[in-house]
């Protein structure tokens, strides 16, 4: 059942997906469309799942599921990992690589392959002040509080 983001409670569950390219506008009304459509139906055991959905930058999919409610399960997630497949065929997208880092450079999104973000702290193109995106949160709640945060205070800390 989807229902409004900010309605999740903190301790909902979320999957954070980057892409390594930015999406049209209207690619994005497109994958809002899909998302809606799948959260609708999303169930586990037969139970509807409270999730929602925000996208951000036209280049993150973050996906939440109310785990009062009705936990997701290893079926219900297999399905959403199906859809995102789905979505990296349909828009040739890689979105399930977690060696990939999106970082801020001013007011402009950058992404690049880790190897070349570790190249880059090591030339020092990228400070523990940049602003990152650590897409390792677990909760609404932490996406809310630490997703866009200084290097020094995420994971990405050790390449400086």
């Amino acid at each position: 059942m989807f229902v409004p983001f900010d309605t999740l409670p903190e301790e909902s569950k979320i999957w954070i997906y980057q892409s390594n390219r930015k999406f049209s506008d209207e690619e994005i009304q497109e994958i809002e469309k899909d998302l809606t459509s799948f959260l609708e139906n999303w169930t586990a055991h037969g139970q509807h799942l409270e999730a929602s959905f925000v996208t951000r930058y036209n280049r993150f999919i973050i996906i939440a599921v109310n785990q009062e409610v009705q936990a997701a399960t290893g079926c219900s997630i297999d399905a959403s990992v199906q859809f995102i497949q789905n979505l990296e065929q349909k828009y040739n997208v890689d979105l399930l690589d977690k060696m990939n880092v999106t970082f801020k450079v001013g007011d402009h999104v950058a992404f690049k392959p880790l190897i070349e973000f570790k190249k880059m702290a090591k030339e020092k193109a990228v400070s523990e002040n940049t602003i990152v995106f650590n897409n390792l949160l677990n909760t609404v709640g932490e996406w809310q509080d630490f997703w866009e945060v200084p290097a020094s205070e995420s994971w990405h800390n050790r390449f400086f």
